[in-house]
């Protein structure tokens, strides 16, 4: 089954074109089942590229999956048309009142600020205290799994010494975790931020518990004991050429940026990069589906907030 999006998002032609099967929604109306529903709260500057990334690994899945795309109202953005914003997502406080079986909350290029002093970080607050009580599992990528890790267990963010950028093996640590069926007993993904979440920080909640870790680029994965919030510090839905424009645009910018690591064959920047992650990216984003959102949720969305007092008391 696939995801059902309107037929002039952008990213349905560039996923059919990879013939993957979507769905529009007016041949989805004439469907008597019921879908999950998934929000993606997109925080990056580069919206439409990041929602076609999100929706590829969404859509390889036997589910039928509706898409509600929300955008801060605080942040106005500077790389994405006003028209693309107004026809395809919602705010916040159009979707308050409503309930999801899935929330994906991507990462952002904030991580030089604290928390606090990020434009929509009070919207973020809101949108995350209506995860907990609305949403029967949210995922975090990047930057918006530090801030939930800082939010909600006092995990703090710590600055590296120069930027994780690359494609780096992880171990898997929970070998028995449903997020993992169908993995091999590493992976590679990709990674790339300033700043990171440190295992012995973690370590100290209890209900956390640290599912994969790379030699390299540190804590990957956790998540809560009861599944209903993961935090990811890589990016998995990256797509092959996208390190190599984060990499060309800091060279323009004149921060003399240091290559992506295993990521260019012979280390050779004008080397077309490698993509030895996109197996295990789609096999994450499909087990997250049906194991942490499917196999679980409620019926009916309107129970989805018992069921999540239920689960916390």
């Amino acid at each position: 089954m696939p995801i059902k999006i309107p037929a002039d998002l952008p990213a349905c032609s560039a996923l059919e074109s990879e013939n993957i099967f979507v769905m529009t929604e007016d041949r989805a109306v004439q469907q008597d089942i019921r879908p999950l529903e998934i929000a993606i709260v997109n925080l990056m500057p580069t919206k439409i590229a990041t929602e076609t990334q999100l929706l590829r690994l969404l859509s390889n899945s036997p589910l039928q999956v509706n898409i509600t795309l929300l955008r801060t109202e605080a942040h106005e953005s500077k790389n994405t048309p006003a028209q693309h914003l107004e026809r395809f997502y919602k705010t916040f406080a159009e979707i308050r009142h409503g309930s999801f079986d899935g929330m994906i909350v991507t990462g952002a290029p904030v991580e030089h600020l604290p928390f606090e002093d990020v434009d929509y970080w009070h919207e973020l607050l809101d949108i995350m205290a209506f995860a907990q009580s609305r949403v029967y599992s949210t995922l975090y990528i990047c930057w918006a799994a530090q801030a939930a890790l800082y939010h909600f267990y006092g995990i703090p963010k710590h600055t590296l010494p120069s930027k994780i950028s690359g494609i780096f093996q992880h171990d898997i640590l929970q070998p028995s975790c449903r997020l993992f069926r169908g993995f091999d007993d590493t992976f590679t993904a990709p990674h790339s931020r300033h700043t990171e979440v440190r295992s012995e920080d973690v370590s100290k909640r209890s209900e956390l518990r640290i599912l994969a870790k790379s030699p390299e680029a540190g804590l990957t994965l956790v998540e809560s004991l009861d599944h209903s919030q993961v935090f990811m510090t890589g990016h998995l839905e990256y797509e092959r050429e996208t390190l190599d424009a984060e990499f060309r645009r800091d060279q323009e910018k004149g921060m003399n940026p240091e290559p992506p690591k295993h990521y260019y064959p012979g280390d050779d920047p004008n080397a077309q990069p490698r993509m030895n992650w996109r197996a295990h990216a789609h096999l994450f984003y499909c087990n997250w589906l049906n194991y942490y959102v499917y196999q679980e949720t409620p019926f009916s969305l309107t129970a989805i907030a018992r069921n999540r007092q239920s689960r916390s008391a």
